[in-house]
């Protein structure tokens, strides 16, 4: 299957796995984030988003187990790891702002 032949293996590995967590992350966040939330925010549409972070994850499981000879230092998986961290810093906040609404008072939301 796979065997680690030194220090940088182990390395890529664990790099591998951390831009896998990222990607799956946002992924997450994505699916059960409204549709509605998106448009509101004026980010890109949701099931748009759910296609670039699923093969973001795809990508990035596929260099964790070293299937189809991607690496974590492949295009595919640098552009996952673009991608999710391009949702991660820019879409899920905004998004995640659409929700907490509701009335406010002089010093904040009541």
């Amino acid at each position: 299957m796979f065997q680690i032949y030194g220090a940088l293996d182990l390395i890529f590995l664990v790099l591998a796995i951390a831009a896998f967590g990222l990607c799956a992350w946002a992924l997450f966040h994505a699916l059960k984030t409204p549709a509605r939330a998106f448009a509101l925010a004026g980010k890109l549409k949701k099931p748009l988003w759910l296609v670039i972070l699923g093969l973001a994850s795809l990508f990035t499981f596929a260099a964790v187990v070293g299937w189809g000879g991607l690496s974590v230092l492949s295009i595919f998986t640098v552009a996952s790891v673009i991608g999710a961290g391009v949702y991660l810093a820019d879409v899920k906040p905004a998004v995640g702002e659409i929700g907490k609404g509701g009335g406010s008072g002089p010093y904040g939301p009541w």
